[in-house]
């Protein structure tokens, strides 16, 4: 299969296009995405130090139940 000139020229002409609108999206987005991926790394870091909190709160609070059961009966009588 063989191209005429006009084809090279057209299949040159789309790849000039694609360089510049890629290079155009990624020069330009970059940075943003970069700061938005900064900003959800460090809340996530927090919300799970906050989870982990939380689920030593209630573990304490099972054990905490768990002993007030037990002297349930020893305080009725």
């Amino acid at each position: 299969m063989d191209f005429t000139p006009n084809e090279w020229l057209i299949v040159g002409l789309v790849f000039l296009l694609g360089l510049l609108i890629g290079g155009a999206l990624f020069a330009g987005g970059g940075r943003k995405h970069k700061v938005r991926y900064k900003e959800e790394s460090t809340r996530r870091a927090d919300l799970e130090r906050e989870n982990d909190h939380l689920r030593k709160q209630l573990k304490q609070a099972e054990i905490d139940t768990v002993a007030a059961r037990a002297r349930a009966p020893a305080d009725r009588i």
